[in-house]
């Protein structure tokens, strides 16, 4: 992968491959013929898509909150204060609950809209089946509180892209939350009925500035979290464990809120340049995890001068035959389009049982102490190779 400097450059990849994913639903509904060129679907709807289930053994619980920081304007709309809009997942009591939805039926018209997909149903994303149940009571945390994660997505893509490693670790004992930095998503939705849209892609920042921007948003969500989580519906959490994990520009915002804010513990990358590498030294732990070709040493300039950065705990792994999209839950809809080149072998399935697994354990050896569990679950796989520490 080159050296992206420009939010809009790696967000143009990453709709192309969405565009190109989500196209390849379109047979079910045309007939087998190209979407683009599809006339209105005429045949009955096609069933939901369901992510797989977290295989920890706690029900998971969602909320969704939205938070505003009132010290900072927004970069890409000035006249506005900073809004998050975040999804909180945590370790519930069971319930019978309603489940959580995966998106509302605007917000998938307007990403489909957005990457240019024709000939679905509008709602198609919406019907996306997920595990979460809609706000049960929180399991009683211990009494040093639950560890928090925060995940951050790539640019342009929403929050809810990364909801099947979220429920994964809240059924692990995690509280989580993902946030939609504002403008910088196809559709966000907020309490008062607005849906906002991408005003940083029509902009295209400096790759660098969106990283900053995106770990001030992830400094002012612990904060706010650690000071009253049960005003957002979690339970106690500790303070000394809190890690941020993100994909795409998530990834380089992982890198920098953990390079400029001590109050995190580590940070994780999935398959992101890193736009501020370079700067100056990172003392705590933190994984590159990459794609086949992103993830080899020297095929990302950037990768090499953040591992050089890394004065602390580090690791730097890859994914043989995974995409830039299979750290994500679009890698199921990815496996049935050979759109996004013939370098994306894995198959969906290893690809999110992957990801899950090499998270989960990178993080349960940092915030929980548990032992080398990142090299017992790095070996466990043929496709995962280790690049250093």
């Amino acid at each position: 992968m080159t050296k992206v400097t420009r939010a809009g450059r790696p967000a143009r990849r990453c709709a192309a491959l969405v565009a190109a994913l989500l196209l390849a639903v379109a047979p079910s509904y045309a007939g087998g013929r190209s979407a683009a060129a599809a006339p209105a679907p005429k045949v009955a709807r096609a069933a939901p898509t369901a992510l797989p289930a977290p295989t920890g053994a706690l029900p998971v619980g969602l909320r969704t909150t939205q938070l505003s920081d009132t010290s900072r304007r927004d970069p890409w709309n000035p006249g506005r204060h900073r809004e998050l809009t975040v999804s909180l997942w945590y370790p519930a009591l069971p319930s019978r609950a309603p489940h959580a939805s995966y998106v509302t039926a605007r917000e998938s018209e307007l990403i489909l809209r957005f990457h240019g997909v024709r000939g679905v149903p509008a709602d198609l994303l919406s019907r996306t089946r997920v595990h979460a149940r809609l706000a049960p009571p929180p399991l009683p945390a211990p009494p040093r509180g639950l560890p928090l994660v925060l995940l951050s997505p790539g640019f342009t893509l929403p929050r809810t892209s990364l909801t099947g490693l979220a429920e994964e670790l809240a059924s692990r004992g995690y509280a989580v939350a993902a946030v939609d930095h504002a403008y910088e998503a196809a559709a966000i939705s907020h309490p008062d009925g607005r849906v906002t849209g991408c005003l940083a892609c029509e902009q295209r920042p400096e790759g660098a500035r969106v990283a900053a921007v995106r770990a001030a948003d992830l400094r002012f969500l612990r904060e706010r979290l650690l000071r009253s989580p049960g005003a957002a519906g979690l339970p106690p959490l500790d303070p000394s464990r809190v890690a941020v994990v993100g994909h795409s520009m998530g990834g380089a915002a992982a890198f920098e809120a953990l390079r400029t804010d001590a109050g995190f513990a580590a940070a994780a990358n999935l398959d992101g340049t890193v736009h501020t590498a370079g700067k100056s030294p990172v003392d705590r732990p933190f994984l590159l995890l990459g794609a086949g070709e992103h993830g080899r040493p020297g095929a990302d300039a950037t990768w090499g001068r953040a591992w050089r950065d890394l004065s602390g705990p580090r690791r730097w792994l890859s994914v043989r035959g995974a995409g830039h999209l299979s750290f994500t839950d679009y890698a199921p809809l990815l496996e049935r389009t050979g759109a996004a080149g013939p370098e994306v072998t894995l198959g969906a399935a290893d690809a999110q049982r992957i990801t899950r697994e090499l998270v989960v354990a990178f993080l349960d050896e940092r915030l929980r102490r548990h032992g080398p569990r990142l090299d017992t679950a790095a070996r466990h796989d043929p496709e995962v190779v280790d690049h250093g520490r």
